[in-house]
């Protein structure tokens, strides 16, 4: 049965899976890391012991984030030189050096400055400390830096020629990492991973409050999670439009097939929903709103906007994939500033920390921010086909010469080591959330060694697993 399948979509379907995987942990701890500078920061400043303890807590968190995050980003790796050999061997000149510069100028620095992040506390300063833990933020944003340099550089192919033997070769590195559409995908999987993150805190905070457990820590997480849900999610908005406006101007099969459009039209209509149906070339059950992807797109009501029958089928993207992910990834955008909105109006009312209805919601969207990201990647990704490198190489000439059974079993393999692996990960961050910041040793004998920095001192690290209180996790 493997045999008869494709293996080009074997192969995309295993890279999607390994990735979506991979993507969720770069989402949480990019955001983490930074959040965690914030929480030191506000610890070192007031002395506030909550600080630490919060910090205490989310960094384990990150520490087993951050792991799995390497583990699974390896993977993708040696997916390149398994099923995708003659992308490799074609355009390895160009993102070779951009994933070389990856590990030499991020990986290094946050894996050298995790361990005194963690392990470091009373065996050096506290500012030195604080100093790791700036390190590691900023490695997660050097390395965010150069892979959404290597992916946009795919979207948006600058700075480079093709030999007569069908090789890629760089003719300008600025141009190839400052493609044109990199800066905006930065700018939005950066906000992206940071109100990932604050929606996780939020509802743990949330979690916390609505059980009564650990309320003034509670306080301070949902606190900063709603800051960021008030001034960040609307600044995603406008970024997602400059990105939108920039994918129209380099990749508009992509942005047809986003709004469910096949004509060419001037005043197009939003399609808010429908179901995209390729044979017949048509939106069914469409409801519209009339001229406003025109609004949003060229600025105009009567701008012209082109549809996917500008495109011979075979150079256009699945359409409802596209069209749905979309949907799923702007309307969780709506209800993330919609929280922030709400969480304007308790505060007002001083009832941010004591609505019950609102506790429940943000638990709710706990994991929003993953989905978002999951479906924006799907977005970007699956509307780059049929093309690998946009306009320049075709998916289905990027292909190892492998058979569909090959693909196929270890495609198996995956699922069946990843919900093993990465269930158990998961399984272990639940029970540090579960047991929440230790509270205990407020008074210890090491605060004698901080007590010079105007903070009090943490007692030193022990074992991650005895923390969260289970000894047979």
């Amino acid at each position: 049965m493997l045999n008869s399948l494709d293996p080009t979509v074997l192969a995309r379907i295993q890279f999607a899976f390994t990735v979506s995987f991979h993507i969720l942990f770069p989402a949480f701890t990019i955001g983490l890391a930074s959040w965690l500078v914030v929480v030191e920061w506000r610890w070192l400043k007031t002395g506030n012991r909550l600080y630490y303890e919060i910090y205490r807590m989310w960094v384990k968190i990150f520490a087993v984030a951050f792991g799995m995050g390497v583990v699974s980003g390896v993977v993708l790796s040696y997916q390149f030189g398994t099923n995708w050999s003659a992308f490799s061997d074609k355009v390895g000149n160009v993102l070779g050096p951009l994933l070389g510069f990856e590990v030499l100028t991020a990986f290094f620095l946050e894996a050298s400055f995790l361990g005194i992040m963690l392990f470091g506390w009373n065996r050096v300063s506290p500012k030195m400390h604080f100093a790791s833990t700036v390190i590691v933020a900023t490695g997660t944003l050097i390395s965010a830096f150069w892979i959404l340099s290597a992916n946009s550089w795919m979207h948006t192919p600058t700075g480079f020629r093709v030999g007569d033997e069908g090789l890629f070769y760089p003719t300008s590195w600025l141009e190839i990492i400052f493609n044109p559409s990199f800066p905006y995908r930065l700018a939005h999987m950066t906000i992206a991973a940071y109100l990932t993150t604050a929606f996780v805190v939020g509802g743990v905070g949330a979690y916390y409050l609505y059980h009564k457990r650990h309320q003034a820590h509670a306080r301070i997480m949902l606190g900063m999670a709603m800051i960021m849900a008030v001034f960040v999610a609307p600044t995603q908005l406008i970024v997602g439009d400059l990105h939108g406006l920039n994918t129209l101007q380099h990749q508009p099969a992509k942005v047809a097939a986003m709004e469910g459009l096949w004509e060419t039209r001037k005043g197009a209509p939003l399609v808010l929903f429908g179901w995209p149906d390729d044979d017949a070339e048509k939106t069914r059950f469409a409801v519209e709103i009339p001229k406003l992807s025109s609004l949003i797109l060229t600025h105009e009501l009567d701008g012209e906007v082109k549809g996917l029958k500008e495109w011979p089928k075979e150079d256009r993207p699945p359409v409802g994939i596209v069209f749905w992910s979309f949907r799923v990834m702007v309307g969780i955008g709506v209800l993330m500033i919609l929280t922030g909105l709400a969480a304007v109006y308790l505060f007002f009312k001083k009832q941010l920390f004591t609505t019950r209805w609102f506790q429940l919601w943000c638990m709710a969207l706990t994991p929003s921010g993953f989905v978002a990201v999951l479906a924006g990647w799907i977005v970007t990704e699956v509307g780059r086909q049929p093309f690998i490198v946009y306009n320049a190489m075709y998916t289905a000439d990027a292909i190892s010469p492998v058979a569909g059974v090959q693909v196929g079993l270890s495609l198996l393999a995956f699922v069946l080591v990843y919900f093993a692996v990465f269930g158990a990960g998961a399984y272990y961050i639940g029970r540090l959330i579960l047991k929440g910041p230790d509270e205990s040793d407020r008074d210890g004998e090491d605060n004698k060694a901080y007590g010079s920095h105007g903070v009090s001192a943490p007692p030193l690290v022990s074992d991650l697993v005895s923390e969260t209180g289970d000894e047979h996790v």
